[in-house]
């Protein structure tokens, strides 16, 4: 039997998101107020990784102007779809979420395309019929605050559909962390269920049929640290 010890990265990589291609694994994670953005690293074993490349590298890609610690970059997301690798991010201190893409991992990623939505933690879910969907924090008010689904051009950043709250968590002051997956034709959400200051942190999931449908979040978290 392998045994190997985490952390599998050590050091200063927080909000890690792994997307596999075939045999590869990739890795990106928050930058905050560094530079260059988002780091990309690569994998044949989830457990050594190897840097390769950043997707942030110029400063059109990343402004960070006046940014005070624990600001810019939050929460990557890395996805992978039809030959073409997309990043989702936040710039909290600049213009909020926006959208990277490439074909060659190794190379040079797209300027930014913002999405029309504010808050934190984007990602993307890529369908079966081809539709390709945002999900993300949204704050109705400083008190109410759930996460929002809506469909989403990936390649432009252009908002396709209205905005829908699809759950307001377990009642944690701010539902997070957000991602959408499709197994055996059942829609999963797993998000954490509210900000570890306000009560315990742990993901939860829940599940749907349709795409807009209303998730009830599992009553016990099925991942706490």
């Amino acid at each position: 039997m392998a045994h190997f010890k985490n952390p599998i990265l050590r050091g200063f990589h927080p909000d890690p998101s792994i997307c596999r291609v075939e045999e590869d694994y990739y890795m990106v994670t928050s930058t905050f107020e560094f530079f260059p953005g988002v780091p990309i690293y690569h994998s044949r074993n989830l457990i050594d990784w190897e840097l390769i490349n950043y997707c942030l590298v110029d400063d059109d890609q990343l402004d960070l102007t006046d940014c005070a610690s624990s600001g810019g970059i939050y929460a990557p997301t890395l996805r992978y779809h039809d030959g073409v690798f997309y990043m989702i991010t936040t710039n909290v201190t600049h213009k909020g979420n926006f959208i990277v893409h490439t074909k060659d991992i190794y190379g040079k990623w797209s300027k930014p395309f913002w999405v029309d939505q504010k808050d934190i933690d984007p990602s993307l879910f890529f369908d079966d019929d081809g539709k390709v969907y945002f999900t993300g924090n949204n704050s109705l008010t400083p008190q109410k605050q759930g996460i929002v689904v809506f469909e989403i051009d990936p390649m432009t950043g252009k908002r396709l559909s209205e905005k829908k709250i699809v759950t307001y968590g377990t009642g944690g002051k701010t539902p997070e962390g957000s991602h959408m997956y499709k197994i055996n034709g059942t829609y999963y959400l797993i998000a954490g269920r509210g900000r570890y200051r306000i009560r315990p942190h742990g993901n939860h999931h829940a599940r749907g049929f349709p795409v807009w449908a209303f998730y009830r979040m599992s009553a016990q978290p099925d991942l706490v640290p």
